[in-house]
């Protein structure tokens, strides 16, 4: 471990960022993490009491104050040299990736790499946020004698709650705009994927933020979760993880500003006039990388009969070629899962699908946490598979006999994420576009985030609010106007 990040942790035990230092929690008592690659202790978190949650998000909100106060410029320098120490730390941060969320290396080094970059994109962004000047006469019948001049402030305190699969990006997502808007930051991170958020902590804590604008909490979810999302000082709550979990927030954090990012069952809808080999590979890659562990991830195709078994074989092709293993070894796409839980859901699916009669194709077996690349043809919509989102490495493809039958199903999905459509005729792309209840539309492409100064929102279950570097700073502020009424100014 390098010097920069030797104090936020004392042997294997993990401490949490308070008022700019690294302490340990009053009870002494300690979440472990175990690596889902062998089930092996890496390190240790603290369990944090409601006392001290309290105690943290007190502290923030002092700090804000200040933080609101200085200068945007001096707010960019300060992500810049975040996005610095992260650039020096991409093998560092990538192991830990690899080890505490079994992530790939390819996909660990482009996680960290990716982040940087967010990092400053947001500090340039944030230089370029304007008000504006509105003039009274505008409106019919006023006279020339208001100014309303409309500024961004702050809103306070936010929270920000980070899942188990990006747990670096997707704290920057969330911190980086926050404090480019003048907030502070109470960071709570997953159970696992909380080492990694740490890290990410150490750097901007590394970079210069003032003390307490950035603060952690660790702890269980089930113990302090509510407690956190209902406190009175938090003013904005960004999350991303499941929908239950989200929609459970959306309920109890009563007249809270919420952003939040949720699951997905995104469709490839592929038509008969697509190029079926970039079809097959944007597929495959979109279904199964990191293990299929994204909200992102293609989770069901819907192909037109006429091109289906061709299509269905060259996928099958692919998904056969697909290296499994420990997330080290070079070229690995597929390894174990997060834990018992989620690879317990995966075969259940997979076990419902062989029941009703799907086709299997490839895969379909478990090997403790791990499950190997799954594959089904011929799936009914009767089948699990079909609607539930698996967040591991199965894929059923759905034979459809219209455009507007793949349109149906895929509106008929409780989630809104991202769907996607393969096909060289444009005005076919925008038909279907226009009618899927997503939020985003890839045309000849698999669904994905980024890049991440675009629009990314999901609609129905899988969130609400829009993220994207300019929109995730102006969902953590807010307009302010203060009219001038000139005839009154002497």
């Amino acid at each position: 471990m390098s010097s920069k990040f030797q104090e936020l942790k004392n042997g294997i035990v993990y401490k949490n960022l308070f008022n700019g230092n690294w302490i340990e929690s009053n009870t002494k008592k300690l979440i472990d993490i175990k690596s889902p690659i062998n089930n092996k202790i890496i390190g240790s978190i603290q369990q944090m009491t409601k006392e001290e949650v309290d105690k943290s998000i007190e502290n923030s909100k002092k700090a804000q104050k200040l933080w609101s106060d200085t200068p945007i410029n001096e707010r960019s320098r300060i992500l810049n040299k975040a996005a610095d120490i992260i650039e020096e730390s991409v093998e560092e941060l990538s192991d830990i990736l690899v080890i505490e969320i079994a992530k790939d290396r390819k996909s660990a080094v482009s996680e960290v790499k990716r982040t940087a970059d967010f990092i400053r994109f947001t500090a340039d962004v944030s230089k370029q946020l304007e008000g504006e000047t509105i003039p009274g006469d505008s409106f019919p019948g006023m006279k020339n004698n208001k100014i309303s001049v409309v500024t961004r402030v702050p809103l306070g305190v936010v929270l920000a709650i980070s899942p188990f699969n990006y747990p670096i990006n997707l704290s920057a997502s969330k911190i980086a705009p926050a404090l480019a808007a003048g907030n502070s930051v109470i960071l709570k991170p997953p159970t696992q994927g909380s080492i990694s958020t740490l890290y990410l902590a150490q750097v901007f804590n590394e970079a210069g933020i003032p003390s307490g604008v950035l603060n952690t909490i660790t702890g269980r979810g089930s113990e302090i979760g509510d407690y956190i999302v209902t406190h009175k000082d938090i003013d904005f709550i960004n999350f991303t993880g499941s929908t239950d979990v989200g929609q459970h927030i959306s309920k109890i954090s009563t007249m809270k500003p919420l952003l939040l990012e949720l699951g997905g069952k995104d469709a490839a809808i592929v038509l008969d006039d697509a190029d079926l080999d970039e079809a097959a590979d944007n597929i495959v890659a979109g279904a199964y990388s990191y293990s299929g562990q994204r909200c992102t991830a293609v989770k069901r195709v819907l192909a037109i009969d006429s091109i289906a078994d061709k299509l269905v074989a060259k996928i099958k092709e692919r998904v056969e070629k697909l290296k499994v293993g420990h997330p080290e070894e070079e070229g690995v796409v597929v390894s174990t899962l997060i834990n018992s839980k989620s690879a317990d859901f995966v075969m259940e699916l997979i076990d419902d699908a062989k029941g009703k009669g799907a086709n299997l194709l490839v895969g379909g077996n478990r090997k403790d946490n791990l499950i190997y690349p799954t594959l089904f043809d011929n799936v009914g919509l009767d089948m699990r598979i079909a609607w539930e989102e698996p967040f591991g490495p199965v894929l059923p493809i759905i034979r459809v006999k219209s455009i507007d039958e793949a349109i149906k199903i895929s509106n008929e999905s409780t989630y809104g994420l991202q769907g996607c459509i393969f096909t060289k005729n444009i005005d076919r792309a925008f038909y279907i576009a226009n009618k899927l209840e997503v939020g985003t539309v890839q045309v000849n492409n698999k669904p994905e985030r980024g890049p991440d100064h675009f629009p990314f929102l999901g609609v129905k279950a899988s969130g609400m609010g829009t993220q994207g570097i300019r929109y995730s700073i102006e969902a953590m502020s807010r307009p302010k106007a203060i009219v001038l009424n000139l005839n009154k100014a002497n």
